[in-house]
């Protein structure tokens, strides 16, 4: 990726619904290379989609929780087949260390952050949890730095 890619990608982070001209007009080169460079990107696999930024707790969400799972040795596909299925279950990363499974998810209070803990450990794969509720998030989940950067080195 270079300083352009950068500067694409930053652009549309912050406007995802520009279009392949307007992103060609703003950064000064041809619609082509604009074009090309978005499907290069996609074809890599770094620009997956334009999803639309949602605010969990304006949906009634207002209840972040990451609960830590280890699980039965040699399940952990089964474990995530049934993590997909529960809807307030926003990801899950495989990880190192004390558990096997890092999970974030949502819920619309203390008494609903309980039925999805439930349904999570209602499980045979998994011995045992770890639940901590977030408070806040200084920092969102983010790439603009990482991208900032090497739109810098251009």
């Amino acid at each position: 990726m270079d300083a352009l890619d950068a500067q694409l990608l930053l652009l549309l982070t912050d406007e995802p619904r520009l279009g392949v001209l307007e992103c060609s007009r703003r950064l000064g080169v041809a619609r082509g290379t604009v074009q090309a460079r978005m499907d290069r990107l996609e074809g890599r696999g770094v620009l997956r989609g334009f999803p639309p930024a949602l605010d969990l707790v304006a949906m009634g969400y207002g209840l972040t929780a990451f609960a830590v799972l280890e699980i039965a040795q040699g399940k952990r596909s089964s474990v995530v087949a049934r993590l997909r299925e529960i809807p307030e279950v926003c990801e899950a990363h495989a990880t190192t260390g004390e558990g096997d499974l890092l999970v974030r998810m949502v819920a619309r209070d203390n008494d609903d952050l309980q039925r999805v803990i439930d349904q999570v450990v209602d499980f045979e794969w998994v011995r045992r949890t770890s639940t901590s509720i977030a408070l806040s998030t200084p920092v969102e989940p983010r790439v603009r730095p990482l991208l900032e950067r090497v739109a810098r080195r251009g």
